[in-house]
């Protein structure tokens, strides 16, 4: 059995998905947000990584906690800075919203490298691994590119994963019908008992909802 990794998961559940404002009423984006968390965590320990949540504030989870409401390239930072400094402690972050992540692919995560990245679609970046002491992330524009650079600038060695299911976080309604699709755990679940459906009509596959 591999050494369990520490995984931070940023969460934030005062601004739940606010992209979603056209699919999801606020309450409804609370929910399917904690339904996107219980699976990230579910998967994270079944991979035999140990969650730690960053949340903005209390979330009353049955799992180990940080609360820090900075943004997030602080808050992780932070944390990263708090951690033991050796290459025996790697730190992986894994956002919340990766409903299709299962642990085959967040077990992933594990492959060689100083910092082993796993890129999201439009330049963002889903999940990290960082060994390296002096790595420091920044989470603004296209964070994968600036990811790259970060760890020219401390000599750092990188592997790059390419991965659909840590490549796709669901923000926005499009995004849905992935969940649908390929999701294996409560946020599909959570989705169907809501309504929605998908619709394959008009060349791509999107989603409907009962009664609108």
């Amino acid at each position: 059995m591999p050494d369990r990794i520490d995984a931070l998961v940023p969460f934030s559940p005062d601004r739940p998905k606010t992209r979603l404002a056209d699919a999801l009423a606020p309450a409804e984006r609370r929910e399917f947000a904690d339904a996107m968390l219980t699976d990230v965590l579910a998967a994270l320990r079944a991979a035999d990584f140990s969650p730690r949540l960053l949340a903005t504030e209390a979330t009353g989870r049955d799992v180990p906690e940080t609360v820090d409401d900075r943004p997030l390239t602080g808050a992780v930072n932070a944390a990263l800075a708090a951690r033991d400094p050796s290459a025996a402690s790697p730190v992986a972050v894994v956002m919340a919203d990766l409903a299709l992540a299962t642990p085959r692919a967040l077990g992933r995560l594990r492959a060689p490298g100083d910092v082993v990245i796993a890129p999201g679609r439009g330049g963002g970046t889903n999940a990290l691994l960082v060994r390296h002491p002096e790595f420091g992330v920044d989470y603004h524009g296209a964070s994968y590119l600036d990811h790259l650079r970060a760890a020219r600038r401390v000599g750092a060695s990188v592997r790059e994963l390419d991965s659909r299911r840590l490549a796709t976080d669901v923000d926005e309604r499009v995004d849905l019908a992935e969940a649908l699709l390929t999701g294996e755990g409560a946020a599909r679940d959570w989705l169907r008992d809501a309504g929605f459906e998908l619709a394959t009509g008009g060349g791509r596959v999107s989603v409907v909802r009962d009664g609108g």
